[in-house]
């Protein structure tokens, strides 16, 4: 891009720290090994970047990438990533085509089967599938009493030469609560599907259940493959256990200024609505992002750490600003005043907010946070080069 001048500052950015990333993958590979490890990179890497974090993790031991739509993993294709790659969610819109044409997996539940295989007869070549059998999630999946007649028909189609049956799958439910029973009813549904598969024979290459939560506290869900997302990204998906606590590193921090810094009466209210007034003469100070950056309209009452110190939201979060109360005053005007500093929502530093405060305080989830980040806020992209450090 040009400009008649030159290019303003970024006013509001997420930072993301690849090594960080490849510290992850190196970690949890080592914590499922001798299973290998998928990299999830669905949802442009869950707000993370999708490119940048696959060629991160593929340099740090991840031998797969997973993605749910096939144009996410045609993006990468696109980008010269010539790693394996499963795509698991489709419509019938989905370009079964161009992902046999670019040597992607596909997924199949049943519907799509018959698809998969007209598009490999226009390819002219065979499709590699990877059939997914529902152990209790209840999404897509083939349904267990299904099971023994869709292995049939895929068999049929490769012994006609137009699939070929590669891997079994599933996905867990319930993962992150450890102790719950389905999982283990998911472990025995799944090791009974794969072996009714290959009794048909079904010359199985690679059997995956285990998402993040199964990775790192369930090793009889690991198999040949495990499918890592959230950890990858640094973050925590067990209730009450830290990143740090596993071993992780976040890898994104989201930063901005502060956009004003002004003195105010008791009494003042604060954002639509008037939710908020305050209890005496204080100092308000505006953050310029808000539900249209991806930040959860309903998070009043989060963190944002500026000058070392972490004030929580007050009033409602708006478009494009919320509102912190620094509960002092006489610094408007003086060297204290916070005009310009930078603001963090949340990072990967011990004294900064983190993405789980976030999500606690929109009664969500730390996958939501990160991944709904708009497009309005760039991405900047720290040690994208693997240096000796990094390794």
């Amino acid at each position: 891009m040009s400009y008649l001048y030159d290019p303003p500052p970024v006013e509001r950015r997420v930072e993301i720290d690849l090594d960080a990333v490849r510290h992850n993958v190196r970690h949890i590979a080592d914590v499922v090994s001798p299973a290998r490890l998928m990299a999830v990179v669905k949802a442009d890497g869950y707000g993370h970047g999708a490119r940048q974090v696959a060629r991160a993790a593929l340099e740090s031991g991840a031998t797969w990438l997973g993605v749910a739509h096939i144009s996410e993993a045609l993006d990468l294709r696109g980008a010269g990533i010539g790693a394996p790659i499963l795509a698991w969610l489709h419509t019938v819109e989905s370009d079964f085509g161009a992902a046999i044409r670019n040597g992607i997996d596909i997924g199949v539940s049943g519907w799509e089967l018959e698809y998969v295989v007209a598009a490999a007869r226009r390819q002219e070549r065979p499709a590699r599938v990877q059939l997914k059998i529902d152990t209790g999630l209840g999404r897509n999946g083939c349904p267990p009493e299904q099971w023994d007649a869709f292995v049939g028909r895929a068999l049929k189609q490769q012994d006609e030469g137009l699939l070929r049956v590669v891997g079994i799958f599933s996905h867990l439910a319930v993962a992150d609560e450890p102790d719950r029973q389905e999982t283990d009813e998911q472990i025995s549904r799944f090791r009974d599907a794969v072996a009714a598969a290959e009794h048909a024979g079904v010359d199985v290459e690679l059997r995956h259940l285990a998402n993040t939560p199964g990775a790192l506290s369930r090793p009889d869900t690991h198999f040949d493959l495990v499918r890592v997302g959230l950890g990858i990204y640094g973050l925590s998906p067990f209730h009450g256990q830290s990143s740090a606590g596993l071993g992780l590193r976040p890898a994104m921090r989201f930063v901005t200024s502060v956009a004003s810094c002004k003195e105010v009466p008791a009494g003042q209210g604060v954002s639509y609505g008037l939710t908020y007034r305050t209890d005496k003469a204080t100092t308000l100070a505006l953050i310029p992002v808000g539900y249209a950056d991806g930040v959860p309209r309903v998070a009043t009452g989060a963190p944002v750490l500026v000058d070392g110190r972490q004030y929580p939201v007050v009033g409602r979060i708006a478009m494009d600003q919320l509102v912190i109360d620094l509960q002092t005053t006489g610094i408007v005007g003086t060297d204290r005043s916070v005009l310009g500093r930078p603001a963090v929502l949340f990072g990967g530093h011990e004294s900064e907010p983190a993405a789980d405060d976030w999500a606690d305080a929109s009664g969500s989830i730390n996958y939501e946070i990160v991944t709904r980040i708009s497009g309005r806020v760039p991405r900047t992209y720290l040690n994208e080069t693997l240096t000796s450090e990094s390794q």
